[in-house]
């Protein structure tokens, strides 16, 4: 007998839930078959068997929440079955993973390889990338997400998972992507349209309340009747919440605010590619906003490189994607992959390695409202830049006045290791680049 637990899915997160179980107990499997969809803060993924044998006993039912290392389930091998290529290092939970800001040569290692736990290995003998379950989690089944059959109905992990939450019978919904896979597009139309849709289990809200002491002579009254229903908070936003609490507890956050004046740009300009430019304008203005700060060792790692977490808004939630080699980059091609992040986000088909190890953050929420904000910073980053509405201004201009195109700019950088100095340096650096008109 050989119990599972749950692998780092390659994310460095604490835990995953499950989103449907492939298996049942009494069931055989072979190496690498899938026998549980995970849902992290990333991806919902298909997770291989380690092992051949009968499933013994499930650890968890869907909606449950596994930490990295705790028992998934139970595999009787018999006398003939099948073995880890690596045995677990530890029968404790794995640690979440962050970069080493010490670790100048090997992070500048991977932009010309592939890390130990990349995507795509070939050959029958993975290798063991150190994980709680060895070499179970360089398999392209782990991270990648292709559909199955359910019901007769062909869909990928992430799409049932939507299905799951929508409350939406797959049996209802028509198909329309390729080969008749249900897309995450066919579920929230059929969602939208209702009646497919099952009923909710009852939500448990907290006791009603009677009225709360108060010096007040007129105490305040507590509704006794719940006006929505309580709903957990899961996958994408759980995640979100976690990490603005660590950010909270552990950046020193101060915001700068200026406007560049971009009258000169081309009616057509992309901007999101000029604000890409404009960061590594500022990156080599003052390198130190394109770092790692790890404040448990007290240590700091400046890049030579520059790779952009770009916040990507969801349904589901916030998504940081990592936009990579900004500084040797192209218009033509920061577009392309412009593009392919967001859409393999929106899709929940974006592989893990695009969601890490980004050195500076940039948010673009001026596609919606608002002028200026007060982002937040995911260490070990220390800066991050957002972008507000373009607006019309009258500005002087030799004696008379124009109206001038401008972007509101607004920048959080972490005060414990960044200078108020180093950070206007950078922004105004960041304000030439845009005011060019090339």
């Amino acid at each position: 007998m050989k119990t599972f637990k749950l692998p780092d899915l390659g994310e460095g997160l604490p835990d995953a839930e499950i989103v449907e179980w492939l298996v049942a107990e009494g069931d055989t499997v072979k190496v690498d078959d899938p026998i549980v969809s995970m849902e992290t803060a990333k991806a919902v993924v298909e997770v291989p068997a380690p092992y051949a044998g009968i499933i013994a006993k499930l650890h968890g039912q869907a909606g449950d929440v596994i930490k990295t290392g705790a028992p998934l389930l139970d595999i009787d091998t018999g006398e003939g079955g099948a073995t880890q290529a690596a045995e677990p290092q530890s029968d404790a939970p794995a640690e979440a993973t962050k970069p080493d800001p010490g670790a100048g040569t090997r992070e500048a290692k991977t932009d010309t390889e592939p890390a130990a736990d990349d995507v795509g290995q070939t050959g029958g003998e993975r290798a063991d990338t150190g994980t709680v379950v060895g070499n179970v989690t360089t398999s392209d089944e782990v991270v990648k997400a292709t559909h199955t059959t359910v019901g007769g109905v062909k869909v990928t992990p992430a799409v049932r998972a939507l299905a799951r939450k929508l409350k939406v019978d797959l049996a209802a919904v028509e198909p329309t992507g390729p080969d008749g896979v249900v897309t995450s597009d066919d579920v929230r139309k059929t969602a939208e349209q209702g009646p497919t849709r099952t009923a909710a289990p009852p939500a448990r809200a907290p006791e009603p309340g009677a009225h709360v002491q108060s010096e007040d002579p007129a105490p305040y009254r507590v509704s006794p009747e719940p006006t929505g229903e309580w709903q957990p908070i899961r996958g994408t936003r759980r995640t979100m919440a976690r990490a603005m609490s660590e950010s909270h507890k552990r950046v020193v956050a101060t915001t700068l605010m200026d406007d560049a004046d971009i009258h000169t740009w081309r009616p057509d300009e992309d901007i999101t590619v000029r604000l890409l430019r404009s960061l590594w304008a500022g990156a080599q203005a003052e390198p130190g906003l394109n770092a790692w700060y790890d404040d448990e060792q007290n240590l700091r790692m400046v890049h030579k490189q520059m790779h952009v977490g770009m916040a990507v808004d969801t349904a589901d939630g916030l998504f940081v994607a990592r936009l990579r080699d900004v500084h040797a980059s192209d218009r033509q091609a920061l577009r392309g992959e412009i593009n392919r992040l967001r859409d393999n986000v929106k899709s929940r088909s974006i592989p893990p390695e695009d969601l890490k190890n980004y050195t500076i953050m940039l948010s673009n929420f001026g596609v919606f409202a608002g002028r200026y904000a007060t982002p937040i910073v995911n260490p070990p980053c220390v800066a991050i830049v957002a972008a507000g509405v373009l607006r019309h201004e009258v500005v002087p201009v030799l004696g008379g006045i124009e109206t001038h195109r401008m972007l509101p700019l607004s920048l959080t950088f972490d005060h414990r290791i960044v200078t108020g100095g180093e950070a206007a340096r950078f922004l105004k650096a960041m304000m030439a680049d845009l005011q060019r008109g090339d």
